[in-house]
């Protein structure tokens, strides 16, 4: 006997072994040895990750394709791993030592450092793999990467050392997103851009040979200006043209820097002249190279003043009392420098005016420090001829983007894409191959031992070198991820078959720093895209519709979600919402209706198990006769039809949706209630075909919602497994429903007219206020023949269903009924001695005009340019969601008018 209710907490873990010891999502199975690959790499979460809502999202559509794919006989292959999170685990590291008042990492040395992380990613790295497997993600496990294994971290030297001998690896001095508490350069990814309430000081610079005369520019960071190397101004700036050409005298420094013509310079922002200093500043870094300006650099790595000795401060500053007070300032802070350097030029009369300044200033995400703009010297990426073959493959239609607008971002990053910086100044992390000599000569190569032998061949006899002591970026390794897996640089069985990769499935934020790297990489060393296919899902965000944060205290943990309603619940939560580029919205009411759809399921198999519907050994749906079977055996096959293409399109939303429109309506509502007549009546063929196809249809049910509902499904297929014939195979591995060519046009006419009908009724009962208990009569006018048949089969189900009295024949509707329109054929029911129908038209009239009155007020608003531009995106939406809402129930409304219509 089932259990009463379905318990997640009590199944999961055990269905997790049994696929486990099944070896289930095992590649290359050999059953499966000729049949189609499908593959697909899982984004690779930091090892130092925790499942979060956006892991939850992604990995379920991923497990969606794996399942649905392996149950229609594919060979698929979900290669799981994680990455090493250069950063993330460093600081985790790091802030161990430091809880555990152990040495720190400079003091304990970098050997004995990399000793300690490794130690801690054995313990406690990688738990996310364990979250994901709660989730139910059906990963191979068994070919688990890590983007540090020595597999992966051989193919990194071996893609490192062959960009650099083609020329498209160099070193150079350029700018960086440089965090002063990590001591590193870091991507625009790991930069938050944060609201802060600043300051505006307007500085004068004197010009050079007009005692008299003054430029002002306006500054946030008033230190920097010590590495001023220019001032810009628009060229068609009509204050400023006189002065273009000329010098400005850079204040405290002396250095005479010149006034030049940019269009850089907005000439409706601030005084419309800007200083230009290009080595603490990306768009001033421009600037300084359109115009050959030098660069000078007067932070040092924890954003210090250095000036003293430093020569490309003092080559053309002017000494005196000005330079010497500036000079005192060498080693402070940027904050304190910026109060002392404010100071002095008002002391001098050189600043104009301060304003109060609200501002986006880039912080580290993880260090939370104010990021510098810096110039140092990092190993470079040339992309650009990378880039060029990468779009192309695109263009061509070697890969396509779903949705399509996401390939436009793709091209826009693409066409206009810098030198790609992948040097860290990290430990943990793969250490760059390159070593040099006591000249400084840089030898790049796999091994210490090739170093040295291209050392002594260069310098002539044996020498002693130096290792970079740079890592790599962790997306440098993570670009490679579609083929290093697969055994790359070894030309393994693996990666023959299942390179290229069938699908990717990740967020639109790394389309960039991960996908657009995928493609180059991939068509460089594999002369082949990585992917086919590349599926941008959205965000979720919480109810409201605002995205997820810590600070603002509205994040959903999916752990305590699967927890509290089980895997299943989310996991068709999530789907159920993933529209294609709309942003899901997430509560937990959507997550406990979708939990109450699988006990909706669970106790339709236990009213299957109470009225004895087991599955039948040779069942066969094609010799099925009763008209209620045929219908509901054709109504699971248009449910399978819609549920593939469904996911064949990236419509995964149109999937879960089709599939529960025929679990909740079609089978546990109408199916079987239509069927208890049967299945309480007498024994014989009609009972038994009945109870033989529920069993059959409640196979395809489990078989239809397991990619989307796994351990439920699973659990329930082992139980009727035990009712009947032995089972062949874990649903897991059982084929996708084929349903070709099923269908029965004559049993959807019949039933279909009596859903439809009930439908029709209930939805009238409803919208015209009859009392719930009330039994009222139903006129059918002039029917058809085989409308009267119907009835005449059906009459005691539609009268229970529809809570009718009776059913009646007429050739006009009585007056004062209410009209249906069912499937061309009328019928009317008599509410005139029932319900007061002038009331309610009256009634649905106001709720009418109140409607219409708040449509046009939201209307109003989402006119108002000055409201979208200040509401936060979660109150538009909000308002939007509410102008849908009032627009589905204005429909009904007229619709329930027009019944009403020339009744009262």
């Amino acid at each position: 006997m089932m259990d009463k209710t379905f318990e997640p907490a009590a199944v999961e873990a055990r269905i997790s072994t049994l696929w486990e010891d099944e070896g289930a999502f095992r590649a290359g199975r050999p059953e499966r040895a000729t049949a189609e690959p499908f593959s697909i790499v899982i984004p690779p979460p930091n090892v130092t990750g925790s499942l979060h809502m956006g892991h939850a999202l992604n990995n379920t559509l991923q497990d969606i394709l794996c399942r649905f794919e392996r149950m229609r006989g594919k060979d698929v292959l979900w290669q799981p791993g994680t990455d090493h999170a250069g950063i993330a685990t460093q600081m985790v590291v790091e802030r161990q030592l430091m809880e555990r008042q152990e040495p720190g990492r400079r003091e304990m040395g970098r050997e004995a450092f990399l000793k300690r992380v490794w130690a801690w990613k054995e313990e406690s790295g990688g738990a996310i793999v364990n979250q994901l497997r709660r989730l139910g993600a059906s990963c191979d496990w068994s070919r688990e990467r890590f983007t540090m294994d020595e597999g992966l971290s051989r193919a990194v030297l071996k893609v490192f050392v062959e960009l650099y001998r083609q020329g498209l690896i160099y070193k150079d001095k350029r700018l960086v997103n440089w965090d002063p508490k990590f001591q590193t350069a870091i991507s625009d990814l790991e930069v938050q851009q944060i609201e802060v309430k600043g300051h505006l000081w307007h500085i004068r610079y004197p010009i050079e040979g007009l005692s008299d005369r003054f430029i002002v520019v306006a500054t946030t960071r008033p230190e920097t200006m010590l590495g001023d190397v220019a001032v810009a101004v628009h060229p068609e700036d009509e204050r400023y043209k006189d002065l273009v050409g000329r010098n400005a005298v850079l204040p405290l420094v002396g250095r005479h820097i010149p006034i030049v013509a940019d269009v850089y310079s907005d000439p409706e922002k601030g005084t419309g002249a800007v200083k230009i200093t290009p080595a603490h500043d990306f768009n001033d870094f421009e600037v300084g190279r359109r115009h050959g300006l030098k660069l000078v650099n007067v932070l040092g790595p924890e954003a210090e003043l250095v000036l003293a000795g430093n020569e490309g401060f003092l080559a053309d500053a002017a000494p005196g009392p000005d330079l010497d007070a500036v000079l005192a300032l060498d080693g402070l802070d940027r904050a304190v420098a910026r109060k002392r350097v404010v100071e002095m030029l008002e002391a001098r009369g050189l600043l104009e005016k301060v304003e109060p300044h609200v501002h986006a200033v880039p912080h580290g995400d993880r260090s939370g420090v104010v990021i510098e703009p810096w110039l140092t010297d990092q190993w470079y990426v040339n992309v650009k001829p990378l880039a060029e073959r990468a779009l192309r493959a695109v263009r061509d239609g070697r890969t396509a983007f779903i949705p399509e607008n996401w390939e436009k971002t793709y091209f826009q990053w693409l066409e206009n894409i810098e030198p790609w910086c992948v040097s860290r100044q990290l430990w943990w992390g793969h250490q760059i191959p390159a070593w040099y000599g006591p000249d400084g000569h840089v030898f790049v190569e796999q091994s210490e031992a090739e170093a040295e032998s291209a050392a002594a061949r260069h310098y002539g006899r044996p020498v002693e070198l130096k290792r970079d002591e740079d890592v790599l970026d962790t997306w440098f390794s993570s670009a490679l991820w579609p083929f290093s897996t697969l055994g790359w640089p070894d030309e393994t069985k693996e990666l023959k078959r299942y390179y290229p990769t069938s699908v990717l499935v990740t967020g639109f934020d790394i389309i960039f720093f991960w996908v657009a790297r995928m493609m180059m990489m991939g068509l460089h060393f594999m002369e082949e895209v990585p992917f086919r296919d590349v599926y941008i899902h959205a965000l979720v965000r919480d109810e409201k519709g605002a995205k997820m944060s810590k600070s603002k205290g509205n994040v959903i943990d999916p752990l305590h979600l699967i927890e509290r309603y089980g895997a299943d619940a989310l996991r068709f939560t999530l789907a159920a919402m993933a529209a294609q580029g709309r942003d899901i919205k997430l509560s937990t009411q959507r997550v406990e209706g979708y939990r109450n759809f699988a006990t909706k399921l669970w106790n339709a198999a236990r009213f299957a198990e109470m009225n004895s519907c087991r599955r039948v050994a040779g069942y066969d749906p094609a010799a099925v006769t009763g008209t209620l079977n045929r219908w509901a055996l054709g109504e699971c096959a248009r449910a399978v039809r819609e549920v593939t293409q469904a996911i064949e399109a990236f419509r995964f939303n149109d999937a879960a949706n089709a599939a529960y429109r025929f679990v909740w309506n079609v089978f546990c509502d109408w199916y079987l209630e239509l069927a208890k007549p049967v299945l309480q009546g007498e024994d014989g063929p009609a009972k038994d075909e009945t109870r033989a196809t529920i069993a059959h249809v409640l196979d395809e049910t489990c078989k239809l919602l397991h990619p989307f509902m796994p351990f439920l499904t699973e659990e329930l297929w082992a139980i009727k497994g035990q009712e009947g014939p032995a089972r062949e195979t874990i649903l897991a591995l059982a084929p996708w429903p084929a349903v070709d060519g099923f269908g029965d046009a004559a049993a959807e006419a019949e039933i279909g007219w009596i859903v439809d009908l009930v439908s029709e009724v209930r939805s009238a009962r409803a919208e015209t206020n009859v009392p719930a208990g009330a039994q009222v009569p139903l006129v059918l006018v002039s029917p058809s023949a085989e409308v009267e048949a119907r009835v005449a089969r059906w009459g005691d189900t539609i009268r229970r269903l529809a809570r009718l009295s009776e059913i009646a024949t007429a050739k006009t509707a009585p007056h004062g009924s209410v009209q249906l329109i069912v499937r061309g054929e009328v019928a009317a029911l008599p509410l005139g001695g029932i319900v007061d129908l002038a009331a309610e038209r009256v009634r649905l009239e106001k709720e009418l005009i109140k409607l219409d009155g708040e449509i046009a007020k939201i209307d109003a608003k989402l006119a108002n340019a000055d409201f979208l531009a200040r509401a936060p995106e979660e109150v538009v939406e909000e308002q939007r969601d509410r102008k849908d809402e009032a627009g589905a129930r204005q429909a009904k409304i007229h619709e329930a008018l027009g019944r009403l219509q020339g009744l009262v």
